[in-house]
């Protein structure tokens, strides 16, 4: 019977059903325990111990290297963890990632787990409408794990099978005595697989497939093995291309950690896998050699073991990596304060929903702050006398309230296209929460030129206010620029601790002193104070301070309802 392009198909979709189903585990996953994954990530440090115990954990529950990987390459280019931190996350998830060939081979081929898919898709069905968003991502996860094995099961059967097939068999012949060649023949072939269905798990499920039915012998599974790991990198790499350039870093330190592992390995590939082979028959084993049935446990102590000692030589060279990185991704672009766009966050790379609503909120802090020094130039051009450095302060904050248009709307853009993806309730609230802050944040910059503007009208009509107005003006200007420190300071705070005390407090003697202000600006202009004109920018100045003290405590109680 010839393979017809329809079976092909029926590859496709088998693959395509196991990439979907572990998909929707992952995501439900994430759901489940998104506090919890978080807690585990927002717990990295320098510790490398630490690090590779987390990059484990992780990519055990997610079941892909590649999806922790360009997890940690967002983490990096969010700025939440430094690229030395990610290194031992990144050693952690190769390790991690060798759970997948150890749950093909207890349950993809020793139990045919795929007869109980059904019965557990029928279990979560009723729980996906549901009206409860836990147990709807309940229903997923385990309608995810169904599909997985599923797809296994179709995976076996659309495969071409040999004694029907004897031409593809002939055609993997002429490769499989080449010797080293051959070892990089099914290297490349690991290599590409992985690159063009863009997760590991899946090729290494292929590969089991393939051994399974008699393709290959075990020590080209293993050369393909060996191109997964690298085939897997491509992904973070991928990733990064849109991100900074701390995230380029990170995916390259994948790329050379997985790199130097192959490059040892194929120095001692023959032994290594004969001791395998040693070790499982003096334990009473099969031969992987001799028996393909026994070649999915061969294959799985084979990348287990490989992973750990590659960990265990490279977690010693972590410095001299970072160096590597660095001199291989030098930083070129010099940074200007003036020159602010969106840093941690980027349109084209969308990761999990926890993650991008952090990035999101790592965004607003580093808009937060350009807008409070916004703020610090208005201040400088109240005290300024000369010219040339008057209008320089007041171009900069024109140019900052351009920017300041342009961020907000990029950041709304990126918040909703997140919005289109699966959130908890919890993730909904912090979503509408972020876009209701880079609203407020652009107010305030707007405040800010308002603020400039008023000032630099007051040079050029050449308005002179009496020293007690503008000691009056200082002190509104340093309630308003208290507010804006303890809105910084709440927006750096970690969750469930933002703080209004202080912030109400502050609002409240902002309100009143604005009261007061306006009263006594109404007296003076009866009692012919200060001119008409001097007196409508003394109320512009105090009334505008006001407002966007306003706005400022609107960022904290947007944060402190969703407790971010």
């Amino acid at each position: 019977m010839q393979y017809s392009f329809f079976d092909f198909l029926s590859l496709v979709g088998s693959l395509g059903m196991f990439l979907y189903g572990m998909k929707m585990m992952s995501e439900a996953l994430q759901k489940v325990a998104g506090n919890k994954m978080r807690a585990i990530l927002s717990a990295m440090t320098s510790n490398r111990v630490l690090g590779i115990l987390t990059g484990f954990l992780v990519t055990a529950m997610v079941q892909s290297s590649s999806a922790t990987t360009v997890m940690i390459v967002s983490f990096v280019n969010a700025g939440l963890i430094t690229l030395k931190e990610s290194i031992g996350v990144i050693m952690g998830a190769n390790i991690g990632t060798t759970v997948t060939g150890w749950i093909i081979t207890l349950f993809g081929f020793k139990v045919k787990i795929s007869a109980y898919s059904l019965p557990l898709i029928g279990l979560g069905l009723p729980f996906i409408f549901s009206k409860s968003g836990t147990r709807r991502s309940y229903g997923e996860l385990l309608i995810g794990f169904a599909l997985i094995f599923m797809g296994l099961e179709y995976l076996k059967e659309s495969v071409p099978n040999i004694q029907e097939n004897p031409e593809i068999l002939s055609f993997l012949h002429k490769y499989t005595d080449s010797g080293f060649f051959t070892t990089l023949l099914f290297l490349g072939i690991g290599t590409l697989l992985t690159v063009i269905v863009q997760s590991s798990s899946a090729t290494m499920a292929l590969t089991f497939v393939m051994c399974n039915e008699g393709w290959i012998e075990f020590s080209q599974a293993a050369a393909m093995v060996l191109g997964e790991n690298i085939g897997t990198t491509i992904t973070a790499n991928i990733a990064s291309s849109v991100g900074n350039i701390s995230a380029k870093r990170a995916a390259r330190v994948h790329l050379i950690f997985n790199m130097l592992g192959v490059v040892w390995m194929l120095s001692l590939f023959n032994s290594y896998t004969g001791l395998i082979d040693t070790i499982i028959t003096r334990n009473g084993g099969a031969s992987p050699n001799e028996n393909p049935a026994a070649i999915p446990v061969a294959l799985s102590i084979f990348h287990t073991s490989f992973n750990i000692i590659n960990v265990l030589i490279f977690v010693w060279f972590t410095p001299l990596i970072q160096k590597v990185v660095e001199y291989m991704v030098p930083n070129r672009t010099k940074d200007s304060d003036e020159e602010f766009r969106l840093k941690y966050i980027t349109t084209g790379m969308l990761s999990t929903s926890e993650l991008s609503i952090l990035q999101a909120k790592k965004e607003v802090q580093f808009y937060a702050k350009h807008t409070t020094k916004m703020f610090g130039f208005v201040r400088k051009m109240m005290q300024e006398e000369k010219d040339k450095k008057f209008n320089k302060l007041f171009s900069k904050v024109q140019k900052y309230e351009g920017i300041s248009d342009n961020v907000e709307v990029e950041i709304t853009n990126y918040l909703t296209q997140v919005s289109q993806y699966k959130l908890s309730e919890l993730g909904r609230k912090r979503l509408r929460a972020m876009l209701k802050l880079a609203g407020d944040l652009e107010s305030v910059a707007d405040c800010n030129f308002n603020l400039a503007r008023s000032v630099n009208r007051m040079r050029e009509k050449n308005v002179k206010l009496k020293k007690s107005a503008m000691e009056k003006l200082e002190l509104m200007f340093n309630l308003a620029e208290e507010a804006l420190s303890v809105m910084r300071e709440n927006l750096q705070q970690d969750e469930l601790v933002v703080s209004l005390t202080k912030a109400r407090l502050l609002e409240d003697q902002i309100n009143n002193y604005r009261n007061q202000l306006k009263s006594e600006h109404l007296d003076n202009l009866a009692n012919n104070v200060y001119s008409y004109e001097a007196g409508i920018i003394f109320n512009d100045l105090f009334s505008e301070c006001e407002k966007l003290a306003d706005y400022v405590i609107n960022v904290s109680e947007a944060l402190e309802e969703v407790g971010m």
